[in-house]
């Protein structure tokens, strides 16, 4: 199953479960809160049942339920393979070109995931370069392309987070601008006297807002999280490729 329909059907169950999650508590909460309002408790306007009521909040949650799901298959992705960095892939080798296409030899044969991991790509990559070329320098330039390379890919695979993270204060400005535009409608009934209208748009207005900063707030820390991990992992192919690879090769060259 590729990623885009794993992104699809992780949308589809967002969607799913928030409207759910509206249908079974927040539709009868908010009936039950609005009740009161009318009963004169003033007090449940701040309900967060009342805070969550309209449906730029529901789609607020519904996406950001979805950036916590891409977020998250991208830490489990990093996470589940780093173990690789512990294993010696050069363990009892000699640097010389017969045990290196031994060691490329293995990393072929690896299998599964494993094969596609930065760590085990970018030792292939750099040491058929060495194989072909005999040049330390030319296998330091190729580890550092490939781990520029990670970089870029890892930013653009975040690319659909971060227009998430965009999105959801947008859908909280169309709450807003619905809210106050509701509320200049009812401006005439405000004058007369009558301003229960005009507070409940108004009330419109703020709450989809409030939803949409405080859940853009949530993504911005994770998304942030996912980046430190990534910029991690690209730091730890790098110090890898240099301790097990362009350093023992060298000290080979000079002895």
């Amino acid at each position: 199953m590729t990623k885009s329909i794993q992104g699809i059907i992780a949308l589809t169950l967002s969607a799913i479960l928030v409207h759910g999650f509206y249908v079974v508590l927040v539709e009868p909460n908010v009936a039950l809160a609005q009740a009161l309002i009318i009963q004169g408790d003033g007090e449940q306007q701040r309900s967060i049942w009342i805070i969550l009521k309209d449906f730029e909040q529901e789609a607020c949650l519904i996406l950001m339920f979805w950036a916590i799901y891409l977020i998250a298959e991208k830490f489990i992705h990093i996470t589940k393979t780093n173990y690789l960095f512990e294993v010696d892939f050069f363990k009892n080798c000699d640097m010389s070109s017969t045990a290196i296409s031994t060691v490329v030899d293995d990393l072929e044969d690896l299998k599964g995931g494993i094969a596609n991991t930065p760590l085990i790509r970018t030792l292939k990559v750099s040491l058929r370069r060495f194989l072909l070329s005999q040049d330390i320098h030319a296998t330091a330039e190729v580890i550092e392309a490939e781990c520029v390379a990670l970089g870029n890919k890892n930013e653009a695979e975040n690319s659909m987070i971060r227009y998430l993270i965009w999105a959801i204060p947008s859908i909280g400005f169309i709450g807003t601008v619905r809210g106050i535009g509701q509320a200049l409608a009812q401006a005439d009934k405000a004058l007369a006297g009558d301003i229960s209208g005009m507070t409940n748009s108004l009330g419109v207005a703020f709450n989809s807002t409030l939803v949409a900063l405080f859940v853009s707030m949530i993504l911005m820390f994770l998304l942030y999280q996912l980046q430190r991990a990534q910029d991690s992992l690209t730091v730890s192919v790098n110090d890898y490729c240099q301790n097990k690879v362009l350093d023992p090769l060298s000290r080979s060259r000079l002895n």
